[in-house]
C-alpha cells in the first residue's frame, strides 16, 4: 500500500507540473512535449486504479497519434503565436466565466465528502464477473457480443470517411505522366519497337 501511495503522489505531482508547463512554456514544441508527459503520468494513475484500458488508450491514441501529430504540425508550420495572442484580451471575460465555473465544480467535487459522506467511495467499479475477468477482457466481451453491430458500423463509417478524404485530395493533372501497368503489360513488339532505315553517314 505504501508503494502504491508513493507512485500515486509521484505520478500526480508530475502530471500537475506538466499541465502547468503546457500553458507556461513559451515554445509551442515544449508545450506539446509537456502535454505528452502529462498524458503518460495520467496513464500511470489509471493503471493504479485498475483502469488499464483507459491507460492504454491514453498511450496509444493520444500520445502515439494525436500528440505526435500536433508536434509535427507545430514543428513544420511556421505559426506566429505572438500575433495570435494579440487579440486574447477580448475573450478574457468569457474565459474568466468558464474558469470560475470549473473552479466551482472542482470545489464541489473535493468537498463532496462533507455534504454527502455516504456517497464517498461508492463510485463506478471495474466490471468483473465471478471469474475475476480483467478490465480489458470484460470490455472486449461486451463490445464484441452485445455491441458488435454498433462497433462494426463505426468501423465502416470511419473507413468510408478515410476513402472519401483520399478521393477528395487525389487530384489528377492532365500534363503529368503516370504509370499504367495494364497498358505496359499489353504492349507487343510491333507497338514497342520501330525499325528505322538510316542512310550511311546520316543521323536519324
Amino acid at each position: 500500500m505504501v508503494l502504491q501511495e508513493l507512485f500515486f503522489y509521484l505520478f500526480a505531482a508530475i502530471a500537475v507540473a506538466s499541465a502547468f508547463m503546457v500553458i507556461a512554456a513559451r515554445n509551442p514544441v515544449h508545450s506539446v512535449l509537456f502535454l505528452i508527459a502529462c498524458f503518460i503520468n495520467a496513464a500511470g494513475l489509471f493503471v493504479l486504479i485498475g483502469a488499464e484500458y483507459l491507460a492504454m488508450l491514453l498511450i496509444v491514441v493520444y500520445v502515439g497519434a494525436v500528440m505526435v501529430l500536433f508536434l509535427f504540425v507545430v514543428m513544420m508550420l511556421d505559426v506566429d503565436f505572438a500575433e495570435m495572442r494579440q487579440g486574447v484580451l477580448q475573450y478574457l471575460p468569457v474565459g474568466a466565466l468558464i474558469g470560475f465555473i470549473l473552479l466551482a465544480e472542482l470545489i464541489m467535487a473535493v468537498s463532496g465528502w462533507y455534504f454527502a459522506p455516504e456517497a464517498f467511495g461508492h463510485g463506478a467499479e471495474p466490471m468483473q464477473s465471478a471469474e475475476q475477468v480483467q478490465n480489458i477482457a470484460a470490455i472486449g466481451q461486451v463490445l464484441y457480443t452485445k455491441y458488435i453491430f454498433y462497433f462494426q458500423t463505426c468501423g465502416i463509417i470511419l473507413l468510408v470517411a478515410m476513402v472519401g478524404a483520399i478521393v477528395l485530395t487525389l487530384r489528377h493533372k492532365k500534363n503529368v505522366k503516370r504509370q499504367d501497368i495494364s497498358e505496359q503489360v499489353a504492349r507487343s513488339p510491333e507497338t514497342s519497337i520501330e525499325v528505322v532505315s538510316v542512310e550511311n553517314r546520316k543521323g536519324i
